[in-house]
């Protein structure tokens, strides 16, 4: 994902208790057929009518959130989980023998050993509990598919299905709803487990029709697509009941969303 502008951040404990929280229902439900906008560069742009906000963790504040959800918007809330990024304020907390191979065309982010939970899950759990002390009603963890990836780890699909789960359980256990971002080969496992998909490019790719047992059991579907415009997957993005956007790849305010296009 694209860099986004240097902020000062408040600090944050990193720390916490190992003690593990009962599970609780997410506080508000996600809207399966949503209007919604993705920004994570660029000057901010939250006077949109759209259901649902798709922002950066790190930096989205408190009360912007508050202030989305005045307006009876649903809050999603990205950060990486698969990967290092060096600009992110808990970098200096990752120990060097979690990192691997950089992402190509990412400067500045590198693959994480994903079985090396022992070392990783303080630093993730924090970021899902500042996801809690933000507002966010759930949570978007990115590079969640590694295993098909060259990480410069021997890394399984068994390691990839152990680690998404883990994430999806912590998150579920602080009432934050959880997506599922790209995945495809392992949806048929880990579809009880996350809230909703959010894939790009699936129509790019032709693979889209993977994303459909998350829409045959009721959950959200959203797609972002860079190139293709949207005359060439719009429609059978609303067939599907997608909820999907053209954006640019930097993922600013530019959008097209399908749901608007087909608005009477």
């Amino acid at each position: 994902m694209p860099k986004p502008a240097p902020l000062l951040f408040l600090l944050f404990p990193l720390l916490l208790c190992a003690c593990q929280p009962e599970a609780l229902p997410p506080a508000r439900a996600l809207p399966a057929q949503a209007r919604w906008q993705i920004q994570y560069s660029g000057a901010l742009q939250t006077d949109l009518d759209v259901d649902v906000f798709n922002l950066d963790l790190f930096e989205t504040s408190p009360q912007t959130i508050a202030d989305l959800h005045r307006r009876g918007i649903w809050v999603m809330c990205y950060f990486s989980a698969g990967s290092y990024e060096d600009w992110r304020p808990d970098a200096d907390l990752f120990p060097p023998q979690t990192l691997g191979s950089p992402l190509q065309g990412w400067p500045g982010e590198f693959w994480l050993d994903i079985r090396r939970l022992d070392l990783l899950a303080p630093i993730l759990e924090a970021r899902l509990d500042l996801a809690v002390q933000k507002g966010c009603d759930g949570v978007d963890p990115d590079n969640v598919n590694a295993y098909t990836n060259e990480t410069g780890f021997p890394l399984t699909a068994g390691d990839q299905l152990r680690f998404n789960r883990y994430l999806a359980d912590q998150a579920h256990r602080r009432g934050l709803a959880v997506g599922l971002k790209n995945d495809l080969e392992q949806i048929p496992d880990l579809l009880p487990d996350f809230d909703w998909a959010l894939n790009e490019e699936c129509f790019s790719y032709r693979e889209c029709e993977a994303l459909l047992p998350f829409i045959e059991a009721g959950k959200p579907v959203f797609v972002i697509e860079y190139d293709l415009p949207p005359s060439e997957f719009c429609p059978a993005a609303l067939q599907y009941g997608f909820n999907a956007l053209r954006k640019h790849t930097a993922l600013d305010a530019y959008r097209v969303d399908c749901r608007a296009l087909d608005a009477p």
